[in-house]
């Protein structure tokens, strides 16, 4: 008999994030694929309210050492305080994409980013860990 030896409890912010991967379907399958990413964040923006969702969209991160300058970091939303979410639209996620939300990650020293890219056939959020 095979086990499954996955803990869920390990899956960081298990709930919210299955919630905000919800959002990001549901505006895929609204919107399709061709629009630009303020089109995308405004119809997700729309839905985060509409469930009840805490969150703040396109605010500047602090700066990560005093040479820094301000608003180096806007992730598209910071929803729960828990998790920040950005959007592409763009033919791949790139290693800069990736890299991008690692600065988020570090500079709001938060845990868990999604990162959705709406111009593919299918959406796959991809979870980025801190």
């Amino acid at each position: 008999m095979h086990t499954n030896t996955t803990n869920n409890k390990t899956i960081i912010y298990r709930e919210l994030s299955y919630k905000i991967y919800g959002l990001c379907y549901k505006t895929h399958n609204i919107l399709g694929r061709f629009r630009n990413e303020k089109s995308y964040a405004d119809y997700i923006e729309s839905l985060i309210k509409d469930n009840g969702l805490l969150y703040q969209r396109e605010r500047p991160l602090p700066k990560t050492f005093s040479e820094e300058k301000a608003r180096r970091n806007i992730p598209d939303f910071i929803i729960e305080n828990k998790i920040i979410l950005d959007l592409k639209a763009k033919q791949f996620i790139t290693k800069e994409d990736y890299y991008q939300m690692k600065r988020y990650l570090v500079a709001s020293n938060m845990k868990l980013g999604i990162i959705a890219n709406f111009r593919q056939i299918r959406i796959y959020p991809k979870r980025i860990v801190n």
